[in-house]
Formats: structure tokens, C-alpha cells, sequence
């Protein structure tokens, strides 16, 4: 069960793990089949299918299951499965905070903040990790000891498009080959998802928020994670997409460089997810 905070209605929401991935998870069966499934192989075969013009028929059931509202994006025929997955919004429909003192979502998802102590570790859910086995890189993850762990969760209904919080400019790029583990909390406890999942991060030097490391990780099913081939940015622009499934995008803040607002603090305290849109204010520079 995962709790998720909705800020708009001001209410709870309680969301059951599928019986899939509970069965996959949660049985020593599952677990066998997930050697497998989680493979990069069978991760790029689902991403054939799921390419090909007869994915398309499966479009309208999806739309219904997961109550997507299609009201905020152009009507167009969608020529497979993934290219509806991968969809544009419409402009209007997601309003980038334009008050360059406030750090915004720089995606649809459900937010967990995570403190990142003095040893570079953090504690996901059961898993311990430290910011060098995120990025590989332990010169670099020693600059975000006392700063926060920002983990943006997306759902498989969610916008997948991500953006650049602030204006600046990439100063590193890194790809880091892995397996693609579901990003449901469900895989937490038996898996070091963030750790061994196919992820790429960035070094971002901002105007704002001095240098904040975003990487993208993906997840089951997730056959690509496509990144704008660009140098400089502004907030706002868009610096790629996913693949189908759910993903995550994770920001790397350094110390005393912001304050998250309450209310997604006092949640992720309480181990509670807070629903967050494209854009959207989450916390403000200090």
C-alpha cells in the first residue's frame, strides 16, 4: 500500500500494489520470472512491441484504467502504444513557477524528500545507499553531505516529459548501465533499485541553486530514457522523456541551498508520497 498526499484536494489517497507485482516481488516464483523480466533483453523487446503499429489497440483501455484525462493534450493519432506514452502536453495545462527563487517539480510524480547525512548516506524505505553508489563518482558525492535527496516518482499514467528546474548550463554527463527493476516502493525491500537500475545523470551548474546532479533512472518495462542533446538551458525547458513504464528522476541538492516547503517535509517524515505537477513550486532558495 502507498500512501500519496494530494496538494489540490488537500486529501489522502491510498493506492494497493498490483497483484502482478506483488506476485512478482513477493514469491520466490516472482523472483525467478524477475531475473529474467528485469533483464535490458527483454526490456528492449517490450519496447519493440510496444513500438509497433498493433500496440495501438490497447490505447483506449489504458486511457480508462488509469482515468487519464485527455483533455490536456492534442487530440492526434497515436501511431503505436509508446507514442501515445510519450505524448505531448499541452503548453497551457502545465504552468512552469516563474519566481526564479522558488525550485519547482521538474515533473508529474509523487515526491519523497530524503535527507542526505554527513557520510553521504541516505535511507531509502529498507535500503541504505550513498551518493557515490548513485553516480559512481565519490569525489562528486561529497558535496552533497547535509544537502537532500529528492526522489520524483512516476506513475505509469503520469506526464513522462521532464524539465531544468533553473537556468544554467550541463557541465557532466554520465550513463551508467544497469537492470530495470520496477520503481514501485514494492521493489525496496528486496532491491537496491536506484543503485542497479539503467539510470544517466548531470551535472547542472544553475543560476539559482548552485550545482544540482539529476539523473534519471529507469524502470520495468522502460526500454529508453531520452535526453535533449544540449549544453545550456532555461528553466523550464524540457530535458527529455521516458519510455513506457514508471520512472523516477532524482535531484541532488547541496546543503543550506534550499528549503523545501512544509507540507512535503512533515510527509516525506511520515513516509507519505506527495503528488507534485511539472512546474509546480515544491521548496524556495534560502
Amino acid at each position: 500500500m502507498i500512501t500519496i498526499y494530494n496538494r489540490q484536494t488537500k486529501e489522502f489517497e491510498h493506492v494497493k500494489n498490483s497483484l502482478g507485482l506483488s506476485f512478482l516481488y513477493n514469491t520466490i516464483v516472482g523472483r525467478i520470472i524477475l531475473k529474467v523480466a528485469t533483464s535490458k533483453i527483454i526490456s528492449q523487446i517490450s519496447g519493440k512491441l510496444l513500438n509497433s503499429k498493433i500496440s495501438k489497440v490497447i490505447i483506449p483501455q489504458f486511457i480508462r484504467k488509469y482515468q487519464i484525462d485527455m483533455n490536456d493534450y492534442p487530440q492526434k493519432k497515436y501511431q503505436s502504444f509508446n507514442d501515445f506514452f510519450c505524448r505531448e502536453i499541452i503548453p497551457q495545462k502545465r504552468n512552469v513557477d516563474s519566481n526564479k527563487n522558488h525550485l519547482v517539480a521538474p515533473a508529474d510524480s509523487s515526491l519523497m524528500v530524503y535527507p542526505i547525512n554527513n557520510n553521504c548516506l541516505l535511507k531509502v524505505k529498507n535500503s541504505l545507499y550513498t551518493i557515490s553508489e548513485l553516480i559512481q563518482d565519490q569525489s562528486l558525492a561529497k558535496n552533497y553531505q547535509n544537502g537532500y535527496c529528492l526522489v520524483f516518482r512516476l506513475g505509469v499514467k503520469d506526464y513522462h516529459h521532464y524539465i531544468f528546474i533553473d537556468d544554467g548550463e550541463i557541465k557532466n554527463n554520465k550513463k551508467i548501465k544497469g537492470v530495470f527493476h520496477t520503481v514501485n516502493p514494492i521493489a525496496y525491500k528486496r532491491y537496491r533499485v536506484f543503485k542497479e537500475n539503467n539510470r544517466e545523470w548531470s551535472l547542472l551548474k544553475t543560476k539559482n541553486f548552485q550545482a544540482i546532479i539529476q539523473i534519471e533512472v529507469g524502470a520495468l518495462n522502460v526500454g529508453k530514457i531520452i535526453n535533449q542533446n544540449i549544453l545550456k538551458f532555461n528553466k523550464g525547458d524540457e530535458k527529455g522523456y521516458f519510455a513506457f513504464g514508471a520512472s523516477t528522476v532524482i535531484l541532488l541538492i547541496k546543503k543550506d541551498v534550499v528549503e523545501i516547503d512544509q507540507d512535503i517535509m512533515h510527509n516525506s517524515q511520515k513516509n507519505i508520497e506527495t503528488m507534485v505537477k511539472l512546474g509546480e513550486k515544491i521548496g524556495q532558495k534560502k
